[in-house]
């Protein structure tokens, strides 16, 4: 296993990058909004699933190269973890924001690739939307997918914009506010894909847990963690549940 800033990259070069901004599945690192509700060892687990069916959704679409952008701690175990599956590459900087900008400066500049970003939390993403994304991003600046909460699961561009993702904001309702505030003082035309919702606090899984319940071959690892834990969270979405 190499230890460098990069993994092997399976795809050949392609002029559409699909990157998938991940952590190591780690207790106390990942799903942190689900373990107060959750055993947290469960949580990991949960991770580790829909990473992998991330991964899974990404490999599934055609004429893509797909990557990860983790921070530079998590880059060989997610390198285990993706196999020959993706290249793994080294944010700079530490954050969310940090690791955006890395992915389009790596990606994009100076290649003029349709590059997406998106998170790590979406096997249950329809495969039409990804796609959906690539041909907006065609005719846009950027693209984003902005998620019911005021945030965004998933952003491209064709080039490096440093500017674009600044430090605040990240992970909050305003963050979809602030991301089209910057595009538009750096005169940035944005294009959307559909919204959607991302997997952070109870009432998100319990909603994901019916989705894959009734089509568990979106998310085949995702829907056998939910089948073992549904119970749980059953409990936990009418308030009868230990913290």
């Amino acid at each position: 296993m190499k230890s460098s800033r990069e993994s092997v990259v399976r795809s050949s070069r392609s002029e559409r990058v699909l990157v998938i901004m991940a952590k190591a599945p780690r207790p106390g690192a990942v799903k942190t909004r689900l373990t107060p509700s959750l055993p947290l060892q469960a949580v990991v687990a949960f991770y580790r699933c829909l990473l992998e069916d991330t991964l899974a959704l990404a490999r599934s679409l055609g004429s893509v190269e797909v990557a990860i952008m983790c921070p530079d701690s998590d880059v060989n175990e997610l390198a285990r973890l993706a196999g020959n599956e993706a290249s793994v590459v080294a944010q700079k900087g530490e954050g969310l924001a940090a690791g955006l900008t890395s992915v389009f400066a790596h990606f994009a500049e100076g290649h003029q690739r349709r590059t997406i970003a998106f998170n790590s939390d979406s096997p249950h993403l329809p495969r039409s939307v990804l796609e959906d994304a690539f041909e907006t991003l065609a005719a846009h600046d950027v693209v984003v997918g902005p998620t019911y909460d005021g945030g965004y699961y998933l952003v491209g561009a064709k080039a490096s914009h440093p500017t674009l993702f600044a430090h605040d904001g990240m992970g909050t309702s305003s963050a979809l506010d602030r991301l089209l505030s910057r595009a538009r003082a750096l005169e940035l035309s944005v294009g959307f894909a559909a919204p959607f919702y991302d997997i952070d606090v109870v009432d998100d899984l319990t909603r994901l847990a019916e989705e894959l319940r009734q089509a568990p071959a979106k998310a085949p690892r995702t829907a056998a963690w939910l089948k073992e834990w549904g119970h749980a969270v059953a409990q936990l979405r009418t308030g009868t549940g230990e913290r």
